[in-house]
Order: structure tokens, then sequence, then C-alpha cells
């Protein structure tokens, strides 16, 4: 049966290289994107989207923008990345969409997409969770119509990544995803039955933007067009230590479970104040989730990953 997935994210370049790597899975649907202002600026995040699908050939997928709003913004530097996507090689013949703005209400139609699809439907959240739980608040009956949500978010056994350089506050224990509305995240673990697998920094710190993947991107990017625009908007970030493929490496999961361990089953609470604010703890009260702690075979990821994007 064919898997039908609506991408919510807020267009980091490794988001960008997942919606590609979606549109290239055997029996996957990629029904919409939602694009969260987040770790983004919202008007160049849209417009390097619609340029990649113009690019990839697949304007049909409906791209909108969500109004949900955090409660810690992001830093400046890391949201500016969507403007360098934007300004790659690759995408200069494909400009802004001719409509924009004002741009698609991605809240509005995400409750018009669910309300009307005929069977429930994953949830892939790169981003905060935010749209996903203001819905179901406005729209509880609306949870049935999700079979699974999988969330890349949070640390379970490393640390955050609120890098002090950026955040004037001392947290060494939340993710950005979570941190930036730890109300959100929490109350989708309080109030929520459907199926949740989150992807921690736990697993997704284990696969980075390597040097043997470039130089195997920069190969096939002189033959197949989506190893090319995979090569220049992986170097924008490949020289930044911290760069993870944390957005590819969850998106996987869609199509390529066999490349994790088990999920572990954990009953988490994510810390919505203080000192540990956005920090995902321990509570045996809260309902039961799946959580990814390992991938067996990094060298089989990014060859999965490499093999998608030889295409033209």
């Amino acid at each position: 049966m064919t898997k039908r997935v609506v991408l919510v994210h807020d267009a980091a370049i490794d988001e960008y290289m997942s919606t590609i790597l979606l549109t290239t899975m055997e029996g996957v649907s990629l029904d919409g994107i939602v694009i969260v202002n987040a770790d983004c600026i919202y008007g160049p995040a849209m417009d390097a989207a619609w340029k990649i699908q113009q690019y990839i050939g697949r304007t049909d997928i409906p791209l909108s923008l969500s109004g949900a709003r955090g409660f810690n913004p992001f830093p400046w530097p890391y949201r500016a990345d969507c403007i360098k996507q934007g300004e790659v090689a690759a995408l200069a013949p494909y400009g802004p969409h001719p409509d924009w703005p004002p741009y698609p209400d991605g809240d509005a139609w995400l409750e018009q997409y669910l309300d009307s699809v005929p069977e429930p439907v994953i949830l892939l959240c790169l981003c905060p969770a935010t749209p996903i739980a203001e819905l179901l608040k406005r729209r509880p009956e609306l949870e049935a119509k999700i079979d699974h949500m999988i969330w890349m978010a949070g640390a379970v056994d490393v640390a955050g990544n609120l890098d002090p350089d950026t955040l004037p506050i001392a947290n060494p224990y939340a993710e950005w995803n979570v941190f930036w509305d730890p109300d959100a995240g929490q109350w989708l673990l309080a109030n929520t039955k459907f199926k949740i697998t989150v992807f921690p920094l736990d697993v997704t710190d284990t696969v980075p933007v390597a040097k043997e993947f470039m130089a195997q991107l920069l190969v096939q990017g002189k033959v197949y067009r989506y190893s090319d625009l995979a090569l220049q908007s992986y170097a924008l970030v490949s020289d930044e230590p911290f760069y993870d493929m944390w957005d590819m490496v969850t998106t996987c999961y869609i199509s390529r479970p066999d490349l994790f361990d088990e999920p572990q089953k954990m009953h988490i609470e994510i810390v919505t104040s203080g000192d540990k604010e956005g920090a995902m703890i321990p509570n045996k009260a809260m309902r039961e989730v799946d959580v990814i702690m390992k991938i067996k075979d990094t060298d089989a990821y990014y060859q999965y990953v490499l093999d998608q994007f030889a295409r033209s």
C-alpha cells in the first residue's frame, strides 16, 4: 500500500534535501508540505522550496506556510541558510511563485487535508510540532486521520544542541525542535494516542555530512541533477562541525526502517519551564513512544541516499 506523507519542516538545508528524498521513494506519496517559520526566514524559505519543486518537476505538491509561532526563536545565523539555499547555482534558472505573497495558509491546508483524506496518514515533522498541536487542540477528532507521527526532536542520553555562543542562557539539555515551543511538544505527548516515533540527537548526531559522502555526490553530480543540487546545497554547511543530517536520517526511516535498531519504548515528558526547558525526561505517567536510538549501518544509510539521488 502507498504511504501517504505530509512533510512539516522549517526550511533548513537538510530539510530541503529530505523533500527531494521523499519524492524518490517507491510506495510513498508526498501529499503536501507545510513550512514553519522557525529555523528559517519565511519569505526566502518559501521561495527556495518552490524553486526546488520546479527543479525536480514536482510543482504539483501543495506547498504552504504555517502561522505557528514559538517561544524561543532560532538564532538569526541559523535561519539565514534558507537564503543561501535559494541562491545556489543549480536553482538560478527558477523564479519565485508568480502569485506569492501572500502565501498559502498551511494551517488551513493541513486541517482541510486531514478532513478530506480517506485514510490515516504519516506526519513527518522535522521541526517544532506547533502546527500539529494547535490543529489538534482545535479539532481533536482529526487525530483519527493520523496513523503515525515521525518527529526529529529531543535528546535522551546525549547533550542538547543549544550553542551558548548564540544563546545567552545555560541549558545543555534541550534540542532546538523541542526548545522552540516546549509546550506544544508536551501537549502532543500528553494528549494524543496515535503512534509517535522520535528521532533524538542520540541517533542523528551519528550521521554528519561526511567528506566521503560529499566526494561521491561530486562524482554523481557530473551525471545526475539531483546529486548536483544536493552537492551544492550541502556544500553550504559541510564545513560546519556541528551540522549533521538530522532530517535526512529521520526521513529515511519511512522507506528503510531496517537500517535502524528496533525502537526503544519510552515514557517521556518535555520540561516546559526553568533551566531544563525543552529537555526530554523519563516519566512513567506519560504515554509510550518509540525512540530510535541507533542506526545499524551508517555506510548503508549514505549509500541509500546516494542511490536515491542518482537521478536526472
